[in-house]
Order: structure tokens, then sequence, then C-alpha cells
């Protein structure tokens, strides 16, 4: 059974999420208060996490980036409408999705479906006995066992990273669109001012050591897409 952990000091807000979920046959942690889940998370783990962007000790994006220092399950942000930044933020910090509230509960129950349901599909064993790679000066990219290795040490990246950077390598040479990427990707309609694409990009850069000016894999083309070179 999944786990979904939700962290959210609006006690309504969150006990009707528990409410929606649970009636789906899930498992769901509600917590009020960030210390007590990232303790909760430490010991067991989730399969799942909804975090509150505004939260009384620890934010949600302290939370985050505490997830992530261990966890790649999927993690969504509740953020207040309007605040474009804090989607921003989020998903630069590693977020998978972000919801806005006020929200529809079953909005929520199915964009829990689907990034739950990405993340069960990279978790699938391959039935190839050899492993599909791409590499570029130093970057290795292993298809079948989802790994990224940069000069030989793995690099721990999520599984939407993984997606992009499989997406960017299979096309090696041409540039991709943001649109085609989050269409791909994401598997939803794109959308105009959608800066999801560029916050991943962003993440994915840094954790490849990627100077932002002037990046040795990922490059940008500007008013057109992204591009691995041959």
């Amino acid at each position: 059974m999944d786990t979904i952990v939700i962290v959210d000091d609006e006690k309504e807000i969150a006990n009707l999420m528990t409410t929606f979920l649970e009636n789906e046959g899930f498992k769901v942690m509600t917590f009020y208060s960030g210390k007590e889940a990232l303790d909760y998370i430490d010991q067991n783990g989730a399969s799942l996490a909804i975090l509150d962007v505004m939260l009384p000790d620890v934010d949600g994006f302290q939370i985050l980036q505490h997830i992530r220092q261990t966890f790649f399950f999927p993690v969504l942000m509740l953020t207040a409408k309007g605040e474009n930044l804090d989607k921003i933020t989020g998903l630069t910090l590693g977020a998978d999705d972000y919801i806005t509230k006020p929200f529809n509960p079953l909005e929520v129950v199915a964009r829990v479906k689907t990034q739950l349901r990405r993340t069960q599909r990279y978790d699938q064993p391959s039935n190839s006995k050899s492993d599909e790679e791409f590499s570029k000066e130093g970057l290795v990219l292993k298809k079948n066992s989802h790994q990224v290795f940069l000069f030989d040490q793995e690099v721990l990246i999520t599984p939407l990273e993984f997606k992009i950077l499989l997406y960017l390598f299979e096309h090696q040479g041409t540039v991709v669109s943001s649109e085609t990427l989050f269409e791909e990707v994401w598997q939803e309609k794109y959308l105009d001012n959608n800066n999801t694409v560029m916050a991943h990009i962003a993440r994915l850069r840094e954790k490849l050591g990627e100077k932002p000016r002037k990046p040795k894999y990922i490059k940008t083309v500007w008013g057109v897409g992204y591009i691995i070179e041959k």
C-alpha cells in the first residue's frame, strides 16, 4: 500500500485531503507541523509527500530540501493562489508538481495518482540483459537501470530529471523545445508561461556541476529550447 505524507497546519484542508486519499485506498500520514513530518519521513520514508509552503515551524521548502538529500519519491507543493515565486522555488528545489489553493480534492487525488504511476514505471525492472547507454564527455546515462554517472561518480537525480535527460540524449544533436519536453515528460498539455521545464533544467544542471552561464552538457538555444550537442 502506498503511503502518502501530508503536511499542512490548516487542519480542515489536511483532513479533507486525507479523507479523499484514504477513500482511494492510500495509507495517509497527516502532520500539522514540519518537524513531526520530518521525524516520520526520516524513519519510514514515504511513497509521496504533499507539503504546504507556509508552516509554523519548518517551512515546506526546508522540508523539501531535507527530503531531497536522501529520498527521491515525488513531492507536491501546496501554494497560495498567485504565488508564482513559490512555484518556481519549489520546482527548482526538486518538487515534482504543485497545487494551488483553493483546490478541488479530486485534483489532488488525480495528481497523486499521476506521480505514483510515473514513479512505478521507472521502478519496473528491465528484461534487457544489456543496459543501453548514452554518454558525452564524462556524463553517462544508463537507460534501463535509470542511473546517471559523472566521471564514474553516480549522480542522484529524480525520475522526472532522469526522463528529461534521457529525452535530450535520445534526441542528441537536435534542439528540443520546452513545449515538447513538457508534453513528453509530464504527459500534459503545455501552457504559455510555464516555468516547470526551466526550473527542472536548472536543478539538473546544478546536480551535473554545470556553470549557469556556460553549461557543458544541456545547452540553451534562446527562444527555441534545449540541446545536448553531439
